[in-house]
C-alpha cells in the first residue's frame, strides 16, 4: 500500500485504489443513494432529491472542498467504480475523524475490497494527517462490516444510539495502527525469506 501522486491523490492496493472523486461518479453515487438496501446499511432513508438537483450539490461539493471531511472514490485496477470512502468531522485539536465507506456496487462485496480500501484510508490518514484516533459508527446488526474493520484493527467501545438506531462505536489509535503495520510487515518479511529459500 502506498501514495503515488502527491498531485492527484492516488493510494494503491493489491485489489483497489482509492481516489479524489470526480464529477462522473455523480450518476452511480446518486443511484446508490437512491437503493434502499444501501440507504438501511447507511441508517439513513433513500434519497429523494432529483439528479439534476443532486448533480448541482455534487458539482459545488467537488468546487469548494471542506477542511472538516473529504471523500473519495474506490476503483478497481481495471477501473470499475465500486464505491466511496470518506473520513470527515475532523478535529483538528484532539485529533481525531470519523471514518465511512459505501461499497455501492454489490459484485464487489465480501470480496476484502472494501477492508482494503479502509486499510488505505487509515495510512493516508495517520500519516499524512494530524490523527491520533480514528473512529467509525456500525450497525449493531451488520456483523459483516464489524469483521471487516475489525481487520482493520478497530475494535468496538461502547453501543450508541442515535435517531433509532442502534450502533457501535468502534475506534482505532495511531499507536494500534502502527504496531498492526509492523506486524504485517514482518510477516511479509518472513515470507519473502521463506520463498528465496525455498
Amino acid at each position: 500500500m502506498r501514495r503515488q501522486d502527491a498531485e492527484h491523490f492516488l493510494l494503491v492496493g493489491d485489489k483497489v485504489h482509492v481516489r479524489e472523486k470526480r464529477l462522473s461518479d455523480a450518476e452511480e453515487d446518486h443511484s446508490w443513494r437512491q437503493d434502499p438496501e444501501l440507504a438501511r446499511l447507511d441508517a439513513a432513508a433513500p434519497l429523494r432529491l432529483d439528479f439534476q438537483e443532486y448533480l448541482r450539490q455534487y458539482k459545488r461539493e467537488l468546487e469548494y472542498p471542506s477542511a472538516f471531511s473529504r471523500r473519495f472514490g474506490i476503483d478497481t485496477h481495471d477501473g470499475v467504480h465500486i464505491g466511496n470512502c470518506m473520513y470527515y468531522d475532523v478535529d483538528y485539536i484532539r485529533g481525531a475523524a470519523e471514518l465511512g465507506i459505501l461499497l455501492g456496487n454489490r459484485e464487489y462485496w465480501g470480496g476484502g475490497y472494501g477492508t482494503e480500501a479502509v486499510q488505505l484510508l487509515l495510512w493516508h490518514m495517520f500519516t499524512n494527517m494530524p490523527v491520533k484516533r480514528v473512529y467509525l459508527h456500525t450497525l449493531d446488526w451488520n456483523h459483516r462490516a464489524q469483521r471487516s474493520f475489525e481487520k482493520c484493527g478497530f475494535q468496538i467501545i461502547r453501543p450508541v444510539k442515535r435517531s433509532g438506531w442502534e450502533f457501535f462505536l468502534m475506534e482505532l489509535k495511531r499507536e494500534r495502527w502502527q504496531e498492526l503495520v509492523q506486524e504485517q510487515q514482518e510477516r511479509q518479511e518472513r515470507e519473502r525469506a521463506r520463498e528465496s529459500a525455498s
